[in-house]
C-alpha cells in the first residue's frame, strides 16, 4: 500500500488543481483503513522517499489524527478512524521519528506537530510513560535526538497540559531543561529552545494563577532563584564581532556560532519578559542589575548594528526552521523594550533618580538614553531604499499605521516612556544631546534620528495635552531650520515634520516662526523634487493648521488647498489610489484647510478637490469615512448661516454627486457610488426644512432607479437612508414630485419599500424600517389610505423571518412609533393578522421583546421605552396571552460547552406571558438610564492601581501598561460589551419617564402578581428606583 501512498502524496503537491483534488479526495476515501496511519508512518520514516513527500505524509497524518483520533479535536468528523491497536503501534514510532538523530528539521518539527495532536488527545491516560521517555533521553541525548525531544517537549507544553498534569511533571521538567539551557557544552540553538520551552511554562502558570496562587508562586519562586542568575550571566556575556556578509551566507563557523548565541540571548530576554508580565514582583529585586546589563548590551551592540544595518543591507527579522528568531535587529528590539520594561521598576527609578539629582543635563544619564536611542533610530539602508520608491510605507510608518514594529519605534517608545516619567530632563537631555551632534561630523541619519526621537515625544505631548517649553522649543528652532535645508531628503523631510510638531506643542512660543515655517511648507509642496519631502509637507499643514489661530490659516486656506492641487496634478491618480495612507493625508490635510472657512466650499474648489481625492479612493474605507465626516461639518456649518447659502451647496454638489451615480454597473459593487449615496444622505440630513425648490427633482429619479435596480446591499442601505432623510425634512416636495412615467412620489416609495421589504437581505434592507416609519407619519392615514395595512401588514412579515439586530430594531420601530399615540389600534390591527399561520400579534411582540434590549441609540431607545409602556398601559388581555422567551435556563450539566455541544444542545429559556417580559425590559432600560456609574470605591482602587510603579506589583492594573497588548481581562471585559446596557450613556429624561412609569404602573390591577415573578434583582431595582 505504501507505493500507492506515495504516487498520491506525489500527486498532492501537483500544481495542476484536477488531479490534485483528486488525490486529496483518494487519501480522504482510505479514512478508517488502518493500513494508512501506518502506510503514512512508514513513508514518513523511509530515507529513500524524497523529503517532501515525507513531508506531505506527515502532514496527511496530522489531518487523519484531527478528524479520526478523538472527540476531543473541534475538527472531529463523527466517526473514530484509527483503532487502539493501531493507536498503540503509532505512538512510538511516531516518538521515535521526531526524536531521531540526523533528521532534516522541517521533518523533525512535522513529526513533533503530530506527537503533540496524539499527545493533546491521549497524554496522560492513553499515553503516560511519554513525558518520561523524553526525560530520560534529553539528558545523554545526541544533537539530533536533542533537539526533536526539545521540539516535542515544546510542542507538549503548549497544547497538552493543564493544571492537574503540569504540576506533578513540573519540577523534574524544569530541572532538564535547565541542564540543557545552562551547559555551555550544548549547542546554542539548543539552549535557545531549551529557553523557549521555559517560557512557554509562563504560560501554564498563568492560567492556574488565580486558582493556586500560594503553590504557584512558592514553585515560581523556587525556580527563579536558579534560573535568574543564569539569565543575568548570558546578558552579560559579550558577543563576538559579526560576521561578514559572506560568512553568513556560507553558514562558516563563526557566523553559526553568532547566530546561535544571538538566539539564545534572545530567548533569554523573551524569558525574562514574559516573567515580567506573570510575576513581576519576583523580577523587581533583579531589576537593577538587569537593565544595568541590558543597557551595557545594547551600548556594545551599537557599532554591529551600525555597520550592518545603517551602513550595510544585512539581512533582518529572521527565524530558524524552530521558530527562534536569530538576527542582531531583532536582539535589539528585544532589548529596547526591556530596557524600557525597566525602566518602570521602583528599585531602577530609585536610583536614577538619585544620581540625576547630582548631574547636568550635558552629562546625565538622560542623556546617553537619548544617545542610545538616536543610535538606534537611524533610517536603515532597507527603510532608506523602500521609502526612495513608495513614499506610502515612509507615511505609515510616520503615522504609525503599520505593524511593522523597528528598532526606530522602539526608541520613539522608549523615550516617550522616559518623557512620560521625567518630562523636563527628557527633553533638556535630547536638546543636549542634539546640540552636541549638530555641532560635529556627524552623519545626516543621525541628525535625522534625533529630531524623530522629538517628533515622537511630541507626538504623546500632543495625545495627553502636555506642551514643551518655550525655551526647549526654542533651543529646538535652529536645528529644524537646518534640517529644512539640507540636501538629503529624509533629514529636509524631517526639518518640516519637526517644525509643525514643535508649532503645535509649543503654545505661543513659536509664534513668531509659526507663519514663515508654514509658508516654507507651502512651497516645498510646489518645488521641491522629492516626493518624500511634499508628501510630508503636506503632513506637516495639518499640525499648523490644528495649532494656529485662524488669523494666521485664513488668509493662506486658498494658498493651502492650491498647493495640494498642484501635488495632485504631478501625480497618477490611479497608482495613487493604491496608496492608501497617503490618500488618508491628503484628505485630514484639506478637511483641515477646507473646516478653516466652510465658504470656500461655495466660492472655491475646496469640495471638488476633496470628492476627487474621494473618487479615486472609494474603497478605502478611513478615507471615506474621513470624506462623509468633513462633508457632515461643511453642511451643517452652511445650513447654520442661512440665507442662500445652502442653495448655493447644493447647486455646487449635486451635479457631482448624482453623476456619480451613472458610474459603473449598478449590478455590481461600485464603491464610488455608494460613496455619493451616503454624500446625499448627509446632505439631506442636515439641510433647512423644507429643502430647497427643485432638491426632490434633482435626486430622486436617480436614487428611484438605484433602490429599484440595484443589488449592493452597501449602496441599497446608503440610497434608503438619503430617501428617509429627504421625507424626514420635505415631505411635501417629495409627495408633490412625479417622476417620467407619472408616478407620484409617495407610490415610488412605497415601491421601493415594498422591494426592500419583499427581496433585499438583511443588511440591505436594514434601514427600511426607519424609511417606512417616515412615511406613515409623514403621509399619515389620509394619504395613504388602504396602502397603509399594506404596508404595516409587509413590515411585519419581513419582521417575522429577520435575524439581524440592526434590520430588526429597524421594522420593530415601524410599530413601536406607531403605538406612542395610537398603542390599541397596532395591537387590534396585529391581532386580525396571519403571518405563516401564526397570530401577528404573536410574531411581532416575541420579535420586539426578545430584542429589546440590544437597540442602540438615544431617541430609538427612547422611543421603544415609551411605546412599550404605552402597550402595557392597555391591560390588553390579547397581550397577556402572548409567550415569550423570558429567562435563559443555564447549563447545569458541568461539562465545557464545544461547538459541536452548542449544535446539538441549543440555549434553553423559560416562557413568560409578554406583559411580564414588557416590564424585565423596562427594569433593564431604567438601570440602563442611570449610566451605570462606576463604585466609588471601585473608582479609588483603579486610580491607585494606575500609578507607574503598579506594573511591577504582581497584579498590575492590566489597562495601565499598554505597551503589554491585550490581555484576557481586558478580552473578556470586550466581549462582555456587547451585552445590554454596555457603554450606554446616563439618560435622565428616560430614567424619569421610567420611574414615574412604574410608580403609576404599581397602582393598577395585575402589578403586585406581576411583581412576585420578577427576579429578586429585578424586584430590588425597582424599590431602589422607587426609593
Amino acid at each position: 500500500m505504501e507505493d500507492q501512498l506515495v504516487a498520491l502524496l506525489a500527486a498532492t503537491q501537483s500544481a495542476q488543481e484536477t488531479p490534485r483534488k483528486h488525490a486529496e479526495q483518494q487519501l480522504k476515501s482510505l479514512y478508517g483503513h488502518q493500513e494508512l496511519p501506518l502506510g503514512l508512518v512508514g513513508i514518513a520514516c523511509h530515507d529513500s522517499v524524497p523529503l517532501h513527500i515525507r513531508q506531505a505524509a506527515l502532514l496527511s497524518l496530522k489531518q487523519l489524527v484531527l478528524a479520526g483520533w478523538s472527540t476531543n479535536f473541534d475538527e472531529f468528523k463523527g466517526q473514530i478512524l484509527v483503532t487502539d491497536e493501531t493507536k498503540a503501534q503509532l505512538r512510538p514510532r511516531l516518538l521515535q521519528l521526531a526524536t531521531t538523530d540526523h533528521l532534516d528539521r522541517k521533518l523533525k518539527a512535522a513529526a513533533s506537530l503530530v506527537v503533540s495532536k496524539v499527545a493533546a488527545a491521549d497524554y496522560p491516560d492513553q499515553w503516560p510513560d511519554l513525558l518520561d521517555s523524553l526525560l530520560q533521553l534529553i539528558p545523554h541525548a545526541t544533537d539530533g535526538q536533542l533537539h526533536g525531544a526539545l521540539k516535542v517537549l515544546s510542542e507538549l507544553v503548549d497544547d497538552c497540559f493543564n493544571e492537574h498534569t503540569f504540576f506533578g511533571v513540573a519540577p523534574q521538567l524544569v530541572k532538564v531543561i535547565y541542564a540543557v539551557a545552562a551547559n555551555e557544552q550544548r549547542r546554542p540553538q539548543h539552549r535557545a529552545l531549551a529557553c523557549s520551552v521555559f517560557r512557554g511554562c509562563f504560560d501554564i502558570l498563568e492560567m492556574i494563577l488565580e486558582d493556586h496562587k500560594a503553590s504557584v508562586k512558592g514553585f515560581a519562586d523556587e525556580i527563579l532563584k536558579e534560573w535568574l542568575p543564569f539569565f543575568i550571566g548570558v546578558l552579560k556575556t559579550k558577543l563576538s564581532s559579526p560576521p561578514s556578509e559572506q560568512e553568513e551566507m556560507d553558514e562558516a563557523p563563526n557566523a553559526e556560532t553568532y547566530k546561535g548565541l544571538l538566539s539564545l540571548k534572545l530567548q533569554v530576554v523573551k524569558v525574562l519578559m514574559r516573567v515580567r508580565s506573570v510575576f513581576p514582583s519576583m523580577l523587581s529585586p533583579h531589576s537593577l542589575v538587569l537593565f544595568q546589563a541590558t543597557w551595557e548590551e545594547l551600548s556594545t551592540l551599537q557599532p554591529a548594528y551600525h555597520l550592518m544595518y545603517i551602513q550595510e543591507e544585512r539581512q533582518s527579522r529572521l527565524e530558524d526552521a524552530d521558530g527562534l528568531p536569530y538576527t542582531l535587529d531583532f536582539l535589539v528590539l528585544e532589548e529596547l523594550d526591556f530596557m524600557q520594561a525597566c525602566i518602570r521598576a521602583p528599585p531602577v527609578r530609585a536610583q536614577l533618580e538619585q544620581e540625576l539629582q547630582h548631574q547636568s543635563a550635558d552629562n546625565s544619564w538622560v542623556t546617553e538614553v537619548m544617545k542610545l536611542a538616536v543610535g538606534y533610530a537611524q533610517i536603515t539602508t532597507e527603510e532608506e531604499g523602500l521609502w526612495d520608491i513608495d513614499v506610502n510605507i515612509f507615511l505609515s510608518e510616520e503615522t504609525s499605521v503599520t505593524a511593522n514594529y523597528t528598532p526606530r519605534t522602539a526608541c520613539g517608545d522608549l523615550v516617550i516612556k522616559l518623557g512620560e516619567w521625567l518630562s523636563e530632563p527628557t527633553i533638556n537631555g535630547l536638546l543636549a544631546y542634539t546640540r552636541a551632534l549638530y555641532s560635529g561630523t556627524e552623519s545626516w541619519k543621525a541628525k535625522e534620528a534625533a529630531l524623530y526621537v522629538l517628533s515622537q515625544m511630541l507626538g504623546d505631548f500632543q495625545d495627553v495635552d502636555k506642551q514643551i517649553s518655550s525655551e526647549a522649543a526654542s533651543g529646538f528652532v535652529d536645528f529644524t531650520r537646518y534640517a529644512m535645508q539640507q540636501p538629503d531628503a529624509f533629514l529636509r523631510a524631517r526639518g518640516y515634520l519637526i517644525a509643525g510638531s514643535l508649532t503645535r506643542t509649543s503654545g505661543d512660543a513659536l509664534q513668531q516662526f509659526a507663519t514663515s515655517f508654514l509658508e516654507a511648507s507651502l512651497q516645498a509642496i510646489s518645488n521641491d523634487e522629492n516626493d518624500v519631502v511634499r508628501v510630508s509637507c503636506i503632513r506637516a499643514l495639518q499640525y499648523y493648521l490644528q495649532a494656529l489661530p485662524a488669523s494666521v490659516t485664513q488668509p493662506l486656506q486658498p494658498n493651502i488647498i492650491h498647493a495640494i492641487q498642484e501635488y495632485l496634478n504631478t501625480q497618477d491618480m490611479q497608482e495613487l489610489a493604491d496608496s492608501d495612507d497617503l490618500m488618508v493625508t491628503l484628505v485630514e490635510t484639506l478637511r483641515d484647510a477646507i473646516l478653516i472657512d466652510t465658504r470656500i466650499c461655495i466660492t472655491a474648489n475646496g469640495l471638488d478637490l476633496l470628492f476627487s481625492v474621494a473618487s479615486h479612493g472609494a474603497n478605502n474605507f478611513q478615507l471615506t469615512m474621513l470624506v462623509n465626516e468633513t462633508f457632515e461639518e461643511v453642511t451643517q456649518s452652511i445650513a447654520r448661516m442661512g440665507g442662500d447659502a445652502y442653495v448655493n451647496l447644493c447647486a455646487k454638489v449635486l451635479p457631482s454627486l448624482t453623476a456619480a451615480f451613472d458610474v459603473g454597473n449598478l449590478t455590481e459593487e461600485n464603491a464610488l457610488t455608494n460613496l455619493a449615496a451616503e454624500l446625499l444622505g448627509v446632505l439631506a440630513e442636515y439641510g433647512p426644512e423644507p429643502l430647497p425648490p427643485g432638491f426632490v427633482a434633482a435626486t430622486m429619479p436617480k436614487l428611484t432607479r438605484l433602490l429599484l435596480g440595484a443589488t449592493d446591499e452597501e449602496l441599497l442601505k446608503a440610497a434608503t437612508i438619503a430617501v428617509k432623510n429627504i421625507i424626514s425634512h420635505d415631505h411635501q416636495q417629495l409627495f408633490e414630485w412625479r417622476d417620467d412615467t407619472g408616478k407620484a412620489g409617495l407610490e415610488v416609495v412605497l415601491l421601493i419599500i415594498s422591494r426592500l421589504l419583499s427581496s433585499a437581505s438583511d443588511h440591505a434592507a436594514g434601514e427600511v424600517g426607519a424609511l417606512a416609519a417616515e412615511v406613515v407619519e409623514k403621509a399619515g392615514h389620509e394619504r395613504l389610505g388602504p396602502y397603509l395595512e399594506e404596508l404595516l401588514r409587509s413590515v411585519a412579515s419581513r419582521l417575522a423571518t429577520a435575524e439581524q439586530a440592526q434590520f430588526i430594531q429597524s421594522l420593530t420601530l415601524v410599530f413601536a412609533r406607531l403605538s406612542l399615540n395610537h398603542a390599541s389600534e397596532v395591537v387590534e390591527f396585529l391581532a386580525r393578522q396571519n403571518i405563516n399561520h401564526q397570530n401577528g400579534l404573536q410574531v411581532v411582540m416575541a420579535k420586539w421583546l426578545e430584542n429589546s434590549i440590544n437597540f442602540a441609540g438615544y431617541d430609538e431607545i427612547r422611543q421603544n421605552v415609551i411605546a412599550l409602556s404605552k402597550l402595557y398601559d392597555l391591560k390588553d388581555p390579547r397581550l397577556a396571552e402572548i409567550q415569550v422567551k423570558g429567562e435563559l435556563i443555564p447549563n447545569t450539566d458541568g461539562r465545557i460547552m464545544t461547538r459541536s455541544r452548542a449544535r446539538t444542545n441549543p440555549d434553553r429559556w423559560t416562557i413568560i406571558p409578554a406583559t411580564l417580559k414588557i416590564l424585565k425590559v423596562l427594569i433593564v432600560e431604567l438601570q440602563s438610564a442611570t449610566g451605570a456609574p462606576l463604585d466609588a470605591n471601585v473608582a479609588a482602587e483603579l486610580a491607585e492601581e494606575g500609578s507607574d510603579d503598579g506594573s511591577w506589583e504582581d497584579e498590575p492594573n492590566p489597562f495601565v501598561d499598554l505597551g503589554s497588548g491585550f490581555t484576557k481581562e481586558q478580552l473578556m471585559a470586550y466581549a462582555a460589551d456587547d451585552g445590554p446596557s454596555s457603554g450606554r450613556q446616563r439618560d435622565d429624561e428616560t430614567q424619569a419617564f421610567l420611574v414615574e412609569f412604574f410608580t403609576r404602573a404599581a397602582t393598577t390591577p395585575g402589578f403586585a402578581e406581576e411583581f412576585g415573578q420578577l427576579n429578586e434583582e429585578e424586584q430590588q431595582r425597582l424599590r431602589d428606583s422607587a426609593a
